[in-house]
């Protein structure tokens, strides 16, 4: 199964690699992308399973992402890591058609509950 990272942040990025291999998803493909429109270019080359997207990034946000592949009739599991959630921005996620959303700081076994049922 292939994962793809997307976030500006290096960082974060690596964070959430690290959190995936403790929270017990080592043997996935893990792929990065640092913008959104590298998002849906990675997505339209690599056709990953599963996209654990940032909401705040330049140029274009995760739920544009979202919004995009949706329109394009892509079907990838999708969810948000982000360090906002309030009630209104949750809703707004769920209604684009995301799987989850996590909020930053996580822990492997938060990630692990949303994960858990797309990927077994």
């Amino acid at each position: 199964m292939k994962i793809l990272i997307v976030d500006d942040s290096r960082a974060m990025r690596m964070i959430v690699r690290r959190t995936l291999r403790q929270a017990g998803y080592e043997a996935h493909t893990v792929i990065e992308a640092a913008s959104g429109a590298e998002a849906l270019g990675s997505v339209r080359e690599m056709q990953p399973d599963l996209i654990l997207c940032d909401w705040n990034m330049p140029e274009m946000s995760g739920i544009e992402v979202l919004e995009t592949l949706k329109n394009e009739g892509n079907r990838v599991k999708f969810g948000f890591v982000t360090s906002e959630s309030s009630a209104d921005m949750r809703a707004r996620a769920m209604q684009a058609g995301a799987d989850f959303l996590v909020t930053k700081p996580f822990t492997p076994e938060a990630l692990q509950s949303v994960l858990e049922p797309i990927l077994g």
